[in-house]
């Protein structure tokens, strides 16, 4: 294996090891985090917003982009909020005075693209997390969330030493969690507040 480089432009060990493979990992994500924290603040100010006022939110990805959000979907439930991911048996229509929060790297994704067109047409507000707000999917957000990292198709290994997409939906996790985050600690409420929503049927 040959060394990899690190978005700073240094190198790395080849990553032979787990400790080298996890050391990679978290600079690529402290590269990114530090990106994000360093951009525009008002698209993720917004998305707190549409996330407090919907009625309901339903999470909808690909792959691993979709298991990263349900994982958004869990702590927003927790919080209480009425969340549903999109596809699932008991899942209703979306409408009016809802949220679809999507996940796309490339913006492109057709199922989520139309899923997003399908939902705004009936009245409902989208809100995407991608690696660009320049793509059909950002031209039907009402507010675009950037994580600037590597899409599953870029295998040049410049904006990430690792495979396919994984750093944008390791990306999608760290957002929601920190999406969350903010929207508790704005509600006030304590750890005991909301520990009753946890499943007990597991």
């Amino acid at each position: 294996m040959h060394n990899s480089s690190t978005p700073d432009g240094g190198s790395t060990a080849d990553g032979s090891s787990t400790a080298d493979a996890l050391g990679l990992v978290a600079d690529e994500l402290r590269a990114l985090v530090d990106t994000v924290r360093a951009a525009d603040q008002a698209p993720f100010e917004r998305a707190l917003t549409l996330l407090t006022d919907a009625d309901r939110v339903f999470v909808h990805g690909a792959g691993r982009s979709g298991l990263a959000l349900r994982m958004t979907a869990m702590r927003l439930m927790h919080l209480g909020l009425r969340v549903h991911v999109v596809g699932e048996a008991t899942t209703p229509a979306i409408g009016r005075g809802d949220v679809l929060l999507v996940a796309s790297g490339s913006g492109t994704t057709g199922g989520i693209v139309q899923a997003a067109r399908t939902a705004a047409d009936v009245g409902a507000r989208v809100l995407a997390v991608s690696t660009t707000d320049d793509s059909p999917l950002a031209a039907v957000a009402e507010a675009t969330l950037v994580l600037p990292a590597a899409t599953k198709t870029d295998r040049s290994g410049t904006a990430s030493a690792q495979y396919a997409g994984s750093l944008f939906e390791q990306g999608v996790a760290l957002l929601g969690d920190a999406l969350f985050h903010a929207l508790w600690q704005r509600s006030g409420r304590s750890a005991d507040e909301l520990w009753p929503r946890h499943a007990n049927l597991e």
